[in-house]
């Protein structure tokens, strides 16, 4: 929790559950930012070095092709249909305890 400026107790005894997802977010998107930041720069430097035509021979047409970090994937949620049927069943389940024991 250092480098993300937190003490030790402070995250122990201070912070519930979800504000320690906000701050993680939150420095992933910073982290994120920076990172994105240098692969444009490093593609601006590469471009007034090499050229555009070096860029197209290299077959790199944006600062993407140059560092593909894994946030620039689309993501994919793969469930299958059993898991799906299994999750309906759990949530159908508990709103019926929670119907019986409100009744």
């Amino acid at each position: 929790m250092g480098e993300i400026g937190i003490g030790r107790l402070e995250y122990l005894y201070e912070l519930d559950y979800c504000d320690i997802l906000l701050i993680k977010r939150g420095y992933d998107r910073r982290c994120r930012q920076m990172w994105s930041a240098t692969r444009w720069q490093t593609y601006r430097l590469m471009e007034v070095q090499i050229g555009t035509e070096g860029m197209r021979k290299s077959n790199i047409d944006s600062p993407k092709d140059l560092l593909p970090f894994p946030w620039d994937r689309p993501e994919t949620h793969d469930i299958d249909e059993e898991y799906a049927k299994e999750m309906q069943e759990l949530i159908r389940s508990i709103n019926e305890a929670n119907e019986e024991g409100d009744g």
